[in-house]
Parts: structure tokens; sequence; C-alpha cells
């Protein structure tokens, strides 16, 4: 079985991507705003959520998605070890959604429109196991949500050098005979890994993943 969300491009590129980001402390460690901008983005496209992305939607481009950045920066903003936690972007994108929400309100005069993305956001900690981290990617990526990945260290280093302390996007998965392979987003790149060797880590401090939900309106 293989699920891929309907992604979006930016000026052929897979996606958002850091590099573009001329801000040096979000060039170097905007990896977790990053990550927020594209799912705002996705949300804005694929669910209808236009008031998550200040810009159009369907007419993406790479200055309107750097301006982005540097407005989700105050809520998900770099720091001396980076958002190296889960709860770190869960209370980070949540208040931006809070105000999101609060300022929809305020202009409208009513709730979200048809339904939401929910600000309580779910922790699932890479001391699971492959199997726990398979079924929640498979939860996930079924619903149509796109999934914020941390991972931290990883014993293998050279094959997993760019995604080392990084936050990035699970947009797929696929069930192939040699395993459950997922399909991520970051740099304006897609990439695929077999989920059992990136989950497996080698090493004591782990990341792990969020995960979304959607709410109704009168929820």
């Amino acid at each position: 079985m293989k699920i891929e969300l309907d992604y979006f491009t930016i000026d052929g590129e897979f996606g958002g991507n850091q590099d573009w980001f001329t801000n040096v402390v979000m060039h170097i460690g905007g990896c977790a705003a990053a990550a927020a901008c594209d799912t705002c983005v996705y949300l804005a496209r694929r669910w209808g959520m236009k008031e998550l992305y200040p810009f159009d939607a369907d007419n993406l481009s790479k200055r309107a998605y750097v301006q982005f950045s540097q407005m989700m920066k105050p809520f998900l903003k770099p720091r001396v070890r980076g958002v190296c936690k889960l709860w770190m972007y869960t209370e980070g994108f949540g208040k931006y959604l809070d105000n999101v929400y609060s300022r929809a309100r305020a202009q409208t005069g009513v709730e979200y429109g048809d339904g939401r993305l929910s600000a309580k956001m779910m922790e699932f900690s890479g001391t699971h196991s492959k199997e726990e981290a398979e079924k929640f990617l498979k939860t996930q990526l079924d619903r149509q949500l796109p999934v914020p990945y941390l991972m931290l260290q990883h014993s293998n280093r050279d094959k997993f050098k760019d995604f080392i302390w990084h936050w990035f996007l699970v947009v797929g998965y696929e069930e192939r005979m040699d395993g459950f392979y997922i399909k991520a987003a970051t740099y304006g790149e897609e990439t695929w890994f077999c989920l059992s060797e990136i989950w497996n880590t080698g090493v004591e401090e782990k990341g792990g993943m969020i995960g979304y939900e959607i709410v109704s309106a009168e929820a």
C-alpha cells in the first residue's frame, strides 16, 4: 500500500526550503518554523484553512513563504540547542494557532469555518517502538495529515547527516517487501527512508513526532 499527500511545490521545489531564509538565525535553525509553515500551506490548500496562511495559498512564491517564516519565527524561534523537544513545537505552534483563531474571531465574529487544526497536538516520543511509530504514521497520513518529525542524533551520521538535529515533515508512506518506507519533505526536496533505519537511531537522545487533529468548528 502507498499513500502520498497531495503536496505543494514552490517555484519547482517540493514544499518550502529553509535555505531560502535570509535571516541568519532562521537560515541556520529555522527547521521547526519551516515545518509549521509547510503545515499551514498544506492545510490551507488541502483542507481549505485559508486563515492559517496569510498569503495566497493558490499562488505560492518564495518571497511570500520567506515573509511567512518571519511571522512564524516568534512562535518557534531558534535557540541555543534549537527546538529540541516535542513540547517546544506543540507549545509554540499552538500559540500561533490560538493567535490566528483569535484574530479570525475578532475580524469576522464567527468561528473558523468548517473545521480547524487543533492547538492541542499529540506528542509521540522517539522511545516508542518502530511498530508503534509505523501505526502512528499510518493513522495520521491515512487522514491526509502531514507529520512533523524531529530527529536529534543518529549513529549513521553519514546517511542521515542532513536530518540530524532537524525537523521535517513526513508526507507519505509505502509498505514494501523490504520494509515500511516514509516520504520526507525538507529543504525543498522529497526523500524516501526505511522507517526502521531512521527510527532506530542507535543513540540515547531521541526525538519523536507530532500528531495533528482536525476538529469541528463547534468543538
